[in-house]
């Protein structure tokens, strides 16, 4: 499997390769340019998104499953549809209560992932 390289027109799923940045969660990163970045969550049922923050702005899609998040001090929880806007330097995390993935779009890019 080859790697998705930045400014790649095409992102064809399948066949991009997924690393493991925490039990039970792998990560997809899709299409990605300088100004923004897309990636594929899976996460599994009660696996952990640490509390964190970034230098970021973040917008996360559940596109399957359900989690409990945790954003600025607050708490929900979230399903497929929902989604969630963590600007930068806000500390969020989750908790996966059923199996899902969730699709996060970054900008400006996220250099540590890839």
């Amino acid at each position: 499997m080859a790697s998705v390289e930045k400014n790649q027109v095409w992102v064809f799923e399948p066949d991009v390769p997924s690393t493991t940045p925490g039990a039970g969660v792998t990560r997809k990163v899709l299409a990605y340019c300088d100004e923004a970045m897309c990636v594929a969550h899976h996460f599994e049922k009660d696996s952990v998104g640490a509390l964190h923050s970034h230098p970021h702005t973040q917008i996360t899609y559940v596109a399957e499953g359900v989690f409990e998040f945790e954003i600025d001090g607050e708490k929900k929880v979230v399903r497929k549809g929902d989604t969630l806007l963590k600007q930068d330097g806000v500390i969020h995390g989750a908790i996966c209560l059923e199996k899902g993935v969730l699709i996060d779009f970054f900008t400006p890019m996220r250099e540590d992932f890839v």
